[in-house]
């Protein structure tokens, strides 16, 4: 077993997750070596069409900002006080996320994110960054990496005491690892896939849309939202069936687009001056939840961020709970390293119970965000829970604010969302029969 001075990494996946594991790994004197498939996002810029912004909240700012870096990410941060509901008859409504103005969520670039990620981890002279090189596999039972060279410099090799998986939904590393007995695994795929398209900022840069917003277009079976851009544009991301009548496969022409489009986004329409080349050249993405066990192999490979738990970006989760994998590695690291066996251990008994109920929970918002935001009951469910946590503090805490804007455990926040209406609903039942008794004694009068 390797010492705490002597430990060598290899870290697959150069991602936001992988950067992140790569500053707090070198802070803390450790050899790093990363190594990610695509091309140094701080040369080439962001791939257009794929996700070049997030939602940025409380459990990733505590990662950041237990290595410094939450000050200087927030500078280039949009932040969001909430839901901006757009109806179909150019109307919208004003939904805050939180009980009170102090609680936003942070609408971030990704390449820009990325970028000072991999700056703070180059910062460490005991990091190495690698671009353009892709893994082939992992010999397990060596911690031992094969990867080929993207520039033609051919295949090579990386060892290390211990491997950290951060490759993504589709993990090479993973993959060698599902080869192994008893190691369980599970995908699934939403009916819905994904597509990047823009509103520019107007002139002088100037937001054409409420800047402090997500912006929601709920149509029950499909929907559009869209994320503001420090530059004053909007990102905006077709949520669509891949089959149907309202999908993407019924958009086959720019007539049929501009029709559905001028139909269903009557006010966004007109402020999408490129809308037709950016839907004909931006890909089609899908969404898809993973879940394995067990995250490592003895004391030398371990998983993190979507390698373990991939999930749909409905509850703007993924980054944060990403982020707060690195977190608690940490926190274990401080604890039982060099014992690297129970250093997994540890991370994976606290993580992975709260990522699959993080899975359930994102899922779940899909179906809210797409069916019911627009809706009268929805808007009066939201109320009411501000109303009770204004009522009630530190005793009614709603669920949203839970997962958003505290570090309580995922599953123990699904936990006491229920013991919390549960609660409500007796106490309601406990007025109504009071009520219903006392009205049957001034009736008897």
């Amino acid at each position: 077993m390797s010492t705490r001075q002597s430990t060598k990494f290899v870290i697959v996946g150069g991602g936001l997750g992988g950067a992140l594991l790569a500053v707090y790994l070198g802070r803390a004197g450790y050899e790093v070596e990363v190594y990610e498939m695509r091309d140094d996002p701080r040369l080439v810029g962001p791939v257009g069409g794929r996700s070049i912004n997030l939602a940025l909240s409380y459990r990733g700012l505590c990662a950041l900002q237990a290595v410094g870096l939450a000050d200087e990410v927030l500078q280039m941060a949009v932040p969001m006080r909430g839901r901006m509901i757009h109806s179909v008859n150019d109307g919208t409504t004003f939904q805050p996320y939180g009980v009170d103005e102090s609680q936003v969520i942070n609408s971030v670039s990704r390449g820009g994110l990325n970028a000072t990620l991999l700056n703070a981890a180059a910062r460490s002279p005991s990091v190495r960054l690698s671009f353009n090189s892709k893994c082939l596999d992992v010999h397990l039972d060596t911690a031992c990496v094969e990867l080929s060279d993207a520039n033609g410099k051919g295949n090579f090799s990386a060892s290390a005491d211990i491997v950290l998986s951060a490759d993504g939904a589709f993990s090479a590393v993973r993959r060698a690892m599902q080869r192994q007995e008893r190691f369980n695994y599970s995908q699934e795929y939403l009916e819905h896939g994904y597509k990047e398209l823009t509103i520019p900022a107007g002139p002088g840069g100037a937001f054409q849309l409420e800047k402090n917003a997500l912006h929601i277009w709920p149509r029950r079976s499909f929907m559009m939202i869209a994320l503001p851009n420090s530059d004053g544009s909007f990102t905006c991301t077709l949520f669509w069936p891949f089959e149907g009548p309202n999908s993407f496969a019924a958009i086959a022409t720019e007539a049929d687009l501009l029709r559905f489009f001028n139909e269903q986004f009557p006010d966004a329409a007109p402020l999408m001056p490129t809308l037709t080349d950016d839907y004909f050249a931006n890909p089609v993405g899908s969404m898809v939840t993973v879940r394995c066990r067990p995250w490592h192999i003895a004391d030398r490979v371990a998983l993190l961020g979507d390698a373990a738990h991939a999930v749909v970006p409905f509850y703007g989760q993924g980054m944060n709970a990403t982020f707060e994998d690195v977190l608690v590695l940490d926190e274990c690291m401080k604890k039982w390293a060099p014992d690297w066996a129970q250093v997994f251990v540890t991370y994976e008994a606290a993580r992975r119970p709260n990522t699959d109920a993080l899975a359930d929970l994102a899922i779940h918002n899909f179906l809210e965000m797409r069916d019911h935001t627009g809706s009268r009951r929805f808007h009066l469910k939201k109320k009411a829970e501000k109303t009770l946590a204004r009522l009630l503090p530190g005793w009614f805490i709603p669920l949203y604010t839970l997962v958003t804007f505290t570090r309580t455990p995922y599953a123990h926040a699904v936990q006491r969302a229920k013991q919390q209406t549960r609660a409500v609903i007796g106490v309601f039942a406990v007025v109504l029969v009071l009520i219903a008794g006392s009205l049957v004694l001034l009736g008897s009068r």
